[in-house]
């Protein structure tokens, strides 16, 4: 086993620096021969440190960022993915690219971006400390499948695990796994006090409507966004839960939300952003993080990386946002609208093999909820097909402008002033970001 270990490691370091040197970020192709030669490759590593890994269908990278810049700020030696790689050949390329010859990391903590369906895949290899859990919804189904087939996967693994299990309590596709392990005493919840957008209805696509103890129909006090909201079984009464930690006083406006008592201002403000506040807020709390850093992290830090991330240009302010699903999308929409005033927004969309070649989910977002946007330009590989899209909601096309290509589509939209949003999915948002960058930047050295 020690020289099967040893070449598995020595090979993955030949491979990652020969990538290396030709200017590669190595960031999966190691782990992927690693993985084709020897699925048990992950136990060759030797890790002593306790390991946190995020999960869940929205919001991973920008949790894994806000916990690793936390855990970072008490001075511990931290490894992340913080630009996802988050498969099980990602997360064997960055151990490789932070282990000696004798596989051996050296940190802290290690906390990891980990795709839903390769959760149990990569940690029945390693032994997981925390595992942190977001949120379900209809993503990828041509990779992923229907979501009740991820949630099962998940749900198998969570019935043998008896490490710390950090839930979304509202969402009930999240808190049922709860539930798979009786035996374990470390099951946490984290829930969002009702914030002023809260609807009594459910307004765009979503999944969790009946009990998956009784199969009830779930009755909800109120709808944040999609199916996350504060719900209960009136069989068995599923979703009672007591949360380990809960924001109240949700203020988007002001920027700030109580927790424990004490009021925290941040960098950002939707709903969305403070679902993933909570859940940051629930890691650092397990562990005992100084208020004073979490506070410090919750005010200045951004992701910037597409996520939520702001443009300026003369006079124009622009937010770039990442959308890779109806949720999501619908997330933005929403977004947009409590914005006041006019604005306009770019909406690019691809259809290559990471984001899914079946782009029918763009149908289950609801532009017909707009609020004073005044104009739509698409871009994109499917350009057409969100144009059209948008068009049979109701929207004027006359206000509708097809730019398939990025840069096009980037003057067109700066070619007004005013307020600006961006909505790009999984494969776009970083070409759209580099669009955004050379223009903004571009123009302003002229």
């Amino acid at each position: 086993m020690f020289i099967i270990n040893f070449f598995t490691i020595l090979l993955g370091k030949i491979i990652s620096g020969l990538l290396h040197l030709f200017g590669k970020n190595a960031g999966n192709l190691p782990g992927l021969v690693l993985w084709t030669l020897n699925k048990n490759c992950l136990k060759a590593f030797k890790i002593d440190c306790p390991i946190i890994a995020v999960t869940g269908t929205n919001g991973k990278t920008s949790v894994t960022n806000f916990i690793a810049k936390m855990f970072k700020g008490t001075g511990a030696k931290i490894i992340t993915n913080p630009e996802g790689n988050n498969l099980d050949t990602g997360i064997t390329s960055l151990l490789l690219n932070h282990c000696n010859f004798r596989g051996r990391v050296k940190a802290d903590y290690l906390i990891l971006e980990t795709d839903e369906s390769h959760v149990p895949v990569v940690y029945s290899k390693l032994k997981l400390q925390t595992l942190v859990v977001l949120n379900f919804f209809r993503d990828q189904l041509d990779r992923n499948g229907e979501v009740e087939t991820l949630i099962l996967k998940v749900n198998k693994f969570c019935e043998t695990f008896e490490g710390n299990l950090i839930l979304n309590g509202d969402d009930p596709n999240v808190a049922r796994l709860g539930l798979a392990n009786p035996n374990n005493p470390n099951v946490k919840y984290f829930s969002v006090e009702k914030y002023k957008f809260a609807t009594d209805t459910l307004h765009e696509a979503g999944e969790g409507r009946f009990c998956p103890r009784c199969g009830k129909e779930l009755k909800y006090e109120y709808y944040q966004y999609s199916h996350i909201g504060r719900f209960s079984c009136p069989g068995c009464g599923y979703g009672k839960i007591s949360p380990y930690v809960r924001f109240t006083d949700i203020d988007l406006a002001d920027h700030s939300f109580t927790a424990d008592g004490e009021k925290y201002i941040t960098a950002d403000s939707t709903i969305y952003y403070m679902y993933n506040l909570c859940a940051v807020y629930s890691v650092a709390k397990l562990y005992g993080i100084d208020k004073k850093i979490i506070r410090k992290t919750f005010k200045g830090f951004r992701v910037n990386n597409g996520r939520m991330e702001t443009f300026e240009y003369k006079g124009s302010k622009l937010m770039l946002n990442l959308a890779k699903n109806p949720v999501g999308a619908n997330m933005t929409v929403r977004m947009i609208n409590e914005c006041e005033g006019e604005k306009e927004m770019l909406f690019v969309l691809n259809d290559n093999l990471a984001d899914g070649y079946d782009v029918s989910w763009i149908w289950d977002i609801n532009f017909s909820v707009f609020n004073n946007v005044t104009r739509v330009v698409t871009s994109g590989r499917r350009a057409y097909d969100i144009a059209v899209r948008i068009k049979c909601s109701g929207y004027d096309a006359d206000k509708i402008v097809v730019r398939p290509d990025l840069d096009d589509a980037v003057k067109e939209l700066f070619s007004t002033t005013g307020r600006k949003f961006a909505v790009a999915n999984y494969t776009a948002v970083q070409p759209t970001r580099a669009a955004l960058k050379r223009f903004t930047e571009g123009e302003s050295s002229k």
